[in-house]
């Protein structure tokens, strides 16, 4: 079967934009949306990965988040109407929040409201009061969705932050739940790819301004029961990192944003991966790049 990744989407619908909207943290967002992301991030690029990917009949796709910009109810249900068009429906899909799906907290709730079947786990897959660990643990992460070969673990690092910051974190009791279900015998022989959205390996989940706090935690339970791979966005940029894992190390990979309409160094243009699973194994992947593979939408 054939995984494809995708992230850092960023859509954008802010038409009537009141003041009262960007009111607190959401200003600095709509600053930079007007200096930078609305010029930059453009929604036809996704639109074309999505008949890009509806032509090429992949299997399951994999957003690793940011699918908004400032966490508006209708930026959620703007990019909801797009995933939606995805031949394969929810159950093919599995869409993990971002740090700009939180941009202020009520952005969590919008996030699980809009997205729901998006990540939804397996019905023998829900955690129950018992695998909590205190009173703000959020039961719904990670989701495990298993689908033939591929085993999904889908992680929630997404925070509201203070001003100037995107830090994202694991939380104690989320980082055990991973660990309990990459270990489960019933993964046993499965791909098991761990999706998180900051990148939790390198010198970019170090920063303490816009890495994963608690990287170092998530290293130990990689490193005690592995995975055959962990994806991440965040950074908007192809990276490539290793975990330390039981059996060997383990590939840690980002890739850049799905709607970036620039090229440069720093900075790729619009992109997503596809994964090729076979006899239990990554046997192959390839990057699908916009303007090169797809083709560029009609003006």
């Amino acid at each position: 079967m054939r995984l494809a990744h995708c992230s850092d989407l960023h859509l954008l619908s802010h038409d009537h934009l009141g003041a009262r909207e960007i009111a607190n943290k959401r200003w600095i967002g709509a600053m930079n949306l007007v200096a930078n992301r609305g010029r930059h991030h453009i929604v036809a690029a996704f639109d074309a990965m999505i008949d890009d990917l509806n032509a090429l009949g992949v299997e399951h796709v994999l957003c690793t988040g940011d699918v908004t910009n400032l966490a508006l109810l209708r930026e959620f249900e703007f990019a909801r109407a797009r995933f939606d068009r995805l031949a394969g429906g929810p159950r093919a899909v599995t869409v993990i929040p971002g740090n700009h799906d939180a941009y202020i907290a009520e952005g969590v709730a919008h996030f699980a409201a809009t997205f729901a079947p998006y990540c939804e786990p397996d019905d023998d897959w829900r955690w129950t009061a018992a695998d909590a660990d205190g009173s703000d643990d959020d039961l719904r992460w990670p989701i495990v969705r298993v689908r033939g070969e591929l085993a999904l673990i889908g992680m929630s690092t997404s925070r509201a932050t203070p001003w100037f910051t995107a830090y994202g974190e694991c939380g104690v009791g989320q980082l055990v739940r991973v660990g309990r279900a990459l270990a489960d015998d019933r993964l046993r022989g499965k791909v098991r790819v761990v999706a998180i959205h900051h990148p939790p390996a390198g010198k970019r989940a170090e920063s303490r301004i816009r890495g994963l706090h608690d990287h170092d935690a998530f290293a130990r339970v990689i490193a005690e029961v592995g995975a055959e791979l962990v994806v991440h966005g965040h950074e908007h940029r192809c990276m490539i990192e290793e975990l330390p894992g039981p059996s060997g190390a383990v590939r840690v990979q980002g890739i850049a944003s799905g709607t970036y309409a620039r090229d440069t160094a720093a900075h790729p243009s619009a992109r997503y991966r596809v994964y090729e699973i076979v006899g239990g194994k990554i046997a192959s992947e390839a990057v699908r790049r916009w303007r090169e593979d797809y083709g560029i939408p009609p003006a």
